[in-house]
């Protein structure tokens, strides 16, 4: 009988390669912690599509923490703030760090350690990049874990949210760590999923408000005591971009 197998002598060395290749584990999706310019890009437009502002120097960093348009990261049970000039970040980075670190120490045993959060554009690091998204408070560094076992665990779970379209991350190794950054409203709707509550009652509005002169989403959002995110979710807008007279809908 006639063996059907051709002899491996016979196969061409770029089909061999191309065979080992497939047998190797593959990330879902074609995911990857290992940065690209893609994924510098896709972290950038978000930021840009949303309306989000780059902060130039720390002044205004500072000024619009006042302001509550950031919310302060401080150090809690399940993470450490360690080493951060301006612990500031949006909402719906807070609320990664929280979830995150909180599944982290149930993991590890140990405590999450944030190393950066927003950051001015007057104060770029010599490795990033021109489009980072560090001034807009969208993005945190997190610290390498030193064990193997919890570093595999944070790159999957990074790997997996990556999955879900709800965040960014990437692994650097000078100085090593992981930068991750948290697109708000993916995000918000994925937790509040996760959670079995709608992040916002879409359909019974507490109020609706018509637009005057003067007005930001961001002023109007604070009066109301909602958040920008929440508004623009609410009316289906892309950016912060408001006219007079426009009646906007305040979700619960």
């Amino acid at each position: 009988m006639v063996n059907a197998m051709p002899r491996c002598h016979a196969i061409p060395l770029a089909v061999l390669l191309a065979c080992a290749a497939s047998l190797l584990p593959q990330t879902a999706h074609g995911q990857s912690l290992r940065g690209s310019t893609t994924s510098v890009n896709r972290m950038y437009y978000h930021a840009v599509d949303h309306g989000m502002y780059f902060y130039k120097t720390p002044s205004g960093l500072k000024k619009a923490a006042t302001e509550g348009r950031f919310v302060r990261l401080s150090t809690g049970t399940n993470y450490r703030v360690a080493g951060v000039s301006y612990p500031y970040v949006q909402e719906a980075t807070r609320l990664f760090v929280e979830r995150l670190g909180q599944q982290y120490r149930q993991a590890c045993g140990e405590r999450m350690v944030v190393t950066s959060g927003a950051r001015p554009q007057s104060m770029r690091l010599a490795n990033s990049v021109d489009k980072s998204v560090h001034p807009t408070g969208m993005a945190i560094d997190l610290r390498k874990p030193g064990g193997t076992r919890c570093r595999t665990w944070l790159r999957n779970t990074l790997l997996s949210l990556e999955g879900e379209g709800v965040v960014e991350a990437t692994e650097e190794y000078s100085p090593p760590h992981f930068h991750v950054a948290v697109f708000p409203t993916p995000y918000t709707r994925y937790v509040s999923r996760l959670d079995g509550a709608p992040a916002y009652a879409a359909n019974t509005p507490s109020n609706r408000y018509r637009v005057r002169s003067g007005d930001s989403l961001w002023g109007i959002a604070r009066q109301h005591s909602t958040n920008v995110e929440s508004l623009r979710s609410a009316n289906q807008l892309r950016s912060s971009s408001l006219k007079i007279g426009q009646v906007l809908v305040i979700p619960r």
